[in-house]
């Protein structure tokens, strides 16, 4: 029970007294004024309804342009109105004839009926046959129920269409011994309720259900007109207003129970207010159930409640009211003299405005909030008002309860202004709230999540840390990463582990995990869980620390990573993707002083990836010369040797010699050298490296397997052996022997080479010089026999040239040398012999002038006739240009760019069978460039 004195008093309604409207002459301004004799009354769909008793049975509509109608609904008295707020329908209830005879009409005000509104049904008001006095009306808005109540106790229900006779059921819902003071249906989704209340009890019926099941709600009633329906703001309760209590009822049980004394006379709820008419405590007291029969001398006081904010929004006195009417937004009281007085509430902003100067002078914070939530005001002033409260709170110490308010005004206020406050008076725990709040709103930002952070590792409380890191699965309500800066600063690394590790922060995990906690196994079982990309990058960043603390591992893991990688949980399932490898050689820096582990994890890559990049053979191969040089174990030694020498024979050093050469040179690889220089063809370096370890065997027989290929091999190990003053003339006999059979140097050339050897003596080339004589003296002997021969050659053919000129020739040839078929005229014949036919002759000759079949020799003879011409030309060019040049050297080596003494291969020697015919046919060629063509 809450007693009103207590309440707080305001001011929210104006109260005027209704005027009537200007007249043409613009008079007007007298206070409105009703015909006499009105009794009952109500209000919607635009008009205020009024009945009255003394003209007849007439009901009265004024709408608000104040031009009051009316029209002869009973031929008697009034006694009951109901407007439907949704439905342009009004039931009433009158008399027609002299004694208890009511009935009940249903106007349709939309349709018309000669003028007036259409009658679309009468029925009597009498519960069976047993006449009595109608006390109270209800109908439901869905027009479907209908419920009359009478002085006797009874209750009659109407169910169906209230509007016809044919659609609607009428029965007695109860019957009883006390007056039946108020109805009122109440709708809940598909349920249906009607209260009921006498003047000494409370029911509830479920209409519903089938038989009406009802229930006592409490054994005390009210007066007529003092119960009514709430709103939904106060869940469609039941209101039943006695003398001592007002008394709140759901269907099935009481509710809460308000102590406004005083004799109630009305009841009405309006916008969440309560409205009730109490008599004057003045006055003497009125009868019980007669509460509308005061005599004309009382006074009146109607009070408006706020039941959720527990305040009086206005309180005034009139003379005698009729009753109270909600319309066109503002409230009516219509008193007995015929008067309206309209209270018109004010707007939110001034009742907030009124309330809250007052409410804050008087540190009554919590009536102004639930004022203002209840007149819905915006969030802003709310924030205002959960502001000023929580700086009243503040200053007076109570920094517990002022964190509370401060917390309300979270996404208004600037954070900063309650921060400042609970820095400056160490109110940690309160700050930490604060933040937590702030944090659960996602309104945070990192410098609020630094703050929040350092709270918590302040207060040493872990378990709320490990709350508020952990209790976010869904939606992170803070800067993941300044958490994991702050909690690794402050020293709580398992805390900064497993926000790093829960939200992907890998750079911080591994960070946390090799620089603080040490627990390198774990940062590598991390790192290849990771995808690929993120897994090849930080084994980049990290590799090399992982390798100097845990390399066997980390030497597996890479080699995972290189060949076929897969995050740690996605081997399994047919989906899975397919592998990816890194480029093994860039991994290579991170075995810094590790080599066992580099040569293990390069020669898997070679063994299971043949295309490895081209620095990770050349890394094994200086790896593996390194391990061969620093051997002391002979065995062990001869293996490494074969290691590397079948490195370097895989054929993967072919793009990089240059550098393979120099790591072998680097580390005097013998037989590393040599094969690579038999691989790059580099005879010459083979021989002089023997040369230079004074392997004289081998310098010959270098010479013998590539002196073919390169023949100035032979000529330099002469000149090597001639510069030896040890006893060499077995080597230089050798030599000797294959410059002779090969003629690759001139004997002259040879004399003076072998001129510098003191113990070469001249038995030693006397051999190579009688040959070489021998030879030259043959040679001579051959070319002047050769010569002799072509001067008697060339006189036999002058002598054919002169009969050619002198005597003329005659062709006897009978057959076509192309085609060989018999010759037929037009026939062509050369001077050669050779006759064509001339369509022959005419698809197989290039030139006019020449015979097709001895084309081919004389082009050869013209060939070498010109390069001889164009070489004697030369050799007397050069020897001019040397003679007359300051600088000989850039002469000759102009003519060397020229390709002029290049080694030329000249044919002399033509085929026995071929000499006579091909001289022959030069001659003839010369003879026909100056003779016509015979036909």
């Amino acid at each position: 029970m809450v007693a009103y004195l207590q309440w707080r008093r305001f001011v929210f309604f104006d109260r005027e007294t209704v005027k009537e409207p200007p007249g043409p002459d613009g008079a007007g301004g007298k206070p409105f004024a009703l015909p006499p004799g009105i009794a009952v009354c109500d209000s919607g769909r635009g008009s205020l309804v009024f009945g009255d008793i003394l003209h007849g049975g007439q009901i009265w509509f004024l709408p608000r342009s104040l031009q009051l109608s009316s029209f002869q609904a009973y031929k008697l008295r009034v006694t009951h109105l109901y407007q439907l707020k949704q439905h342009s329908i009004l039931v009433s209830v009158g008399e027609d004839e002299e004694g208890i005879n009511p009935l009940v009409k249903v106007w349709n005000l939309e349709k018309r009926d000669g003028g007036n509104p259409l009658c679309t049904r009468i029925f009597p008001a009498i519960p069976g046959n047993k006449p009595t006095v109608v006390s109270c009306l209800t109908v439901h808005e869905n027009l479907n129920f209908m419920a009359i109540g009478f002085a006797d106790g009874s209750v009659v229900l109407t169910k169906g269409d209230i509007t016809r006779d044919r659609h609607s059921k009428t029965q007695i819902l109860r019957e009883g011994s006390y007056p039946v003071t108020g109805l009122a249906f109440r709708q809940s989704g598909k349920t249906t309720h009607l209260f009921v209340v006498t003047t000494e009890n409370i029911q509830s019926y479920m209409l519903s259900v089938k038989d009406y099941p009802h229930l006592e709600l409490d054994t005390h009633g009210c007066g007529l007109r003092c119960s009514s329906l709430s709103d939904p703001s106060q869940d469609l309760q039941f209101i039943v207003a006695g003398n001592e209590c007002v008394y709140l009822y759901q269907p099935d049980e009481r509710g809460p129970c308000f102590a406004f004394e005083g004799q109630k006379l009305i009841v009405h709820w309006y916008r969440g207010y309560l409205i009730i008419v109490s008599k004057d405590r003045k006055t003497s007291p009125k009868s019980e159930f007669a509460g509308n029969e005061a005599q004309n001398s009382d006074k009146q006081v109607l009070n408006i409640y706020d039941l959720c904010n527990k305040f009086i929004a206005y309180s005034s006195i009139f003379d005698d009211i009729v009753d109270v009417l909600a319309e066109w937004g503002s409230l009516y009281v219509l008193t007995r003299d015929g008067k309206i007085h309209v209270l018109q509430e004010k707007d939110t902003q001034t009742k907030l405005e009124a309330r809250k100067s007052m409410l804050f002078r008087k540190n009554l914070f919590e009536m102004a909030i639930n004022l203002a939530k209840s007149h819905h005001l915006d969030s802003d002033g709310l924030s205002e008002i959960f502001r000023q409260y929580g700086d009243h709170l503040y200053n007076k110490g109570n920094h517990d309860g002022a964190i509370q308010q401060y917390i309300r005004t979270i996404g208004k206020l600037e954070p900063s202004y309650v921060i400042r406050k609970f820095l400056d008076a160490q109110r940690i725990h309160n700050l930490t709230a604060y933040l937590q709040t702030l944090h659960l709103q996602s309104l945070a930002n990192a410098d609020h999540t630094t703050l929040l952070l350092n709270c918590y590792t302040k207060l040493k409380d872990s378990s709320k840390l490990e709350e508020f890191i952990k209790t976010s699965e869904s939606e992170v309500r803070f800067d993941v990463e300044t958490a994991i800066k702050v909690l690794r600063q402050a020293g709580y690394y398992s805390h900064a582990v497993y926000l790093a590790e829960k939200h992907a922060h890998h750079e911080w995990y591994l960070k946390i995990q090799l620089e603080d906690i040490k627990n390198y196994q774990e940062a590598l079982r991390y790192i290849g869980k990771l995808p690929f990309d993120q897994a090849e990058s930080n084994m980049k960043r990290y590799g090399k620390i992982l390798m100097h603390h845990v390399p066997n591992e980390t030497t597996e893991l890479l080699k995972i990573l290189c060949t076929d990688y897969r995050p740690l949980g996605d081997n399994e399932g047919p989906g899975m993707l397919e592998g990816k490898k890194a480029n093994s050689e860039e991994f290579i820096p991170v075995f810094a002083n590790n080599s066992r582990e580099l040569k293990a994890f390069l020669e898997h890559m070679t063994e299971v990836q043949a295309d490895s990049p081209q620095g990770v053979y050349d890394t094994l191969l200086e790896l593996r010369l390194q391990n061969w040089a620093h051997e002391q174990d002979e065995q062990v030694k001869e293996k490494l040797h074969n290691e590397a020498l079948t490195l370097l024979k895989s054929g993967r050093f072919k793009t990089v010699f240059d550098k393979a050469l120099v790591l072998c040179q680097m580390h005097n690889f013998k037989d590393g050298v040599l094969y690579l220089y038999e691989q790059g063809k580099l005879f010459q370096q083979i021989m002089h490296y023997h040369m230079q370890n004074e392997q004289y065997k081998k310098v010959i027989e270098v010479c013998e397997l590539y002196g073919d290929q390169e023949a100035c091999l032979w000529e330099q190990a002469l000149g090597y052996f001639a510069r030896k003053e040890e006893d060499c003339k077995e080597y230089i006999a050798a030599v000797l022997k294959h410059i002779e059979n090969k003629n690759l140097m001139p004997p002259l050339l040879v004399v003076q080479t072998l001129a510098h050897n003191s113990t070469a003596t001249l038995s030693v080339i006397k051999d190579y010089l009688v040959n070489k004589l021998q030879k030259q003296s043959r040679q001579v002997e051959q070319d002047e026999q050769r010569i002799q021969k072509y001067r008697e050659e060339t006189t036999r053919i002058r002598q054919e040239i002169e009969e050619l000129k002198a005597s003329p020739k005659i062709f006897q040839k009978t057959k076509c040398s192309i085609c060989t078929s018999a010759l037929e005229l037009p026939s062509v014949h050369f001077l050669c012999g050779h006759s064509f036919h001339q369509h022959c002759f005419e698809s197989y000759s290039e030139s006019d002038s020449e015979c097709p079949t001895c084309m081919p020799e004389n082009r050869k003879v013209m060939d070498m006739i010109r390069a001889q011409e164009q070489k004697r030309d030369l050799h007397d060019q050069f020897q001019h240009q040397l003679k007359c040049s300051n600088d000989g050297f850039s002469v000759v080596a102009d003519y060397f760019g020229r390709g002029v003494f290049n080694k030329l291969t000249l044919i002399t020697d033509l085929p026995s069978g071929k000499a006579a015919t091909t001289i022959e046919a030069g001659l003839q060629r010369e003879l026909l460039m100056h003779t016509k063509r015979s036909t």
